[in-house]
């Protein structure tokens, strides 16, 4: 982070960060005395990113266009665009969602029959678009199961789609946690508790539970020189998303795994509970 602080001081127009990295920069010690006036833009995307962190950082570059970018790598890159006009300090709807589609893409969220869902209903965000893949090399059972007969690419993302053609993604569906009978997406958890004033990165997964068949867990990094308690979390999640979705159990761990893009490492983080199990989902 501080090298990053470094080259927008010595001249950076334009920079792209994930939204772990941007965490870290806006929360480093030598952010309050830097002077963003050289960034123009800074392009955020590749994971979830929470509503508070986002209000957090417009306000910490009020001179910055943010824009975010979803896309992915079988569809050559980005797809859809959440433009700086939909940006604003004190935070609104459309910050978090991930934008329309871009010019000559088709984005659907589609059910498991592959049939379009009504407007404002999650389904699988698909894609049609000149730029997509034409599939993955010497692995055509792994193409059919991505590209349909129609052309459209299933990302394997769940998300729902406005009146306005805005996408929101709510989460990768494998990573999906079926508790009680319903379904809980644990990036809207996550930006629930995010906001915590003892709280610095937070990463939710489902474990086994013999009455729900699976609940939520958080598993948090403290701030430094600060303690967590479980109880708080849990209900400072409460205050901000349904009594279900809530984290029935709070663990806080030294580091947050994350792979080289800083995307975290939830199958790190679920392996020791689903340990033994016959599956990986209860």
């Amino acid at each position: 982070p501080a090298g990053v602080l470094a080259a927008i001081e010595a001249g950076t127009t334009h920079m792209f960060l994930v939204p772990a990295a941007l965490q870290m920069v806006i929360q480093h010690p030598q952010a309050a005395s830097t002077d963003f006036s050289n960034l123009r833009y800074l392009i955020y995307g590749a994971a979830p990113m929470p509503l508070e962190l986002l209000k957090q950082a417009v306000e910490a570059m009020p001179n910055t266009q943010f824009l975010q970018a979803y896309g992915m790598t079988e569809t050559t890159g980005t797809v859809s665009i959440l433009p700086p006009e939909d940006h604003s300090l004190e935070g609104n709807q459309r910050m978090r969602s991930a934008g329309k589609a871009l010019p000559g893409v088709e984005i659907a969220v589609r059910g498991p029959d592959n049939v379009e869902v009504p407007r404002g209903e999650i389904g699988e965000v698909c894609i049609r678009s000149p730029s997509n893949t034409a599939g993955y090399w010497k692995l055509p059972e792994a193409t059919a199961k991505t590209i349909d007969a129609d052309g459209w690419l299933h990302t394997g993302d769940a998300g729902v789609m406005d009146a306005d053609g805005y996408v929101y993604i709510q989460d990768r569906i494998k990573d999906m946690i079926i508790s009680g009978g319903e379904n809980v997406y644990p990036a809207e958890v996550e930006s629930a508790i995010y906001g915590h004033p003892a709280i610095a990165e937070v990463a939710v997964i489902g474990v086994p539970s013999a009455k729900w068949g699976e609940e939520v867990k958080a598993c948090v990094v403290a701030k430094p020189g600060m303690a967590v308690d479980a109880d708080d979390v849990i209900a400072w999640a409460r205050e901000r998303i349904a009594a279900f979705k809530a984290p029935k159990s709070v663990d806080v761990i030294p580091v947050m795994p994350r792979n080289a893009s800083g995307k975290i490492l939830r199958r790190e983080l679920r392996a020791p509970y689903w340990e033994g199990q016959e599956r990986q989902v209860s």
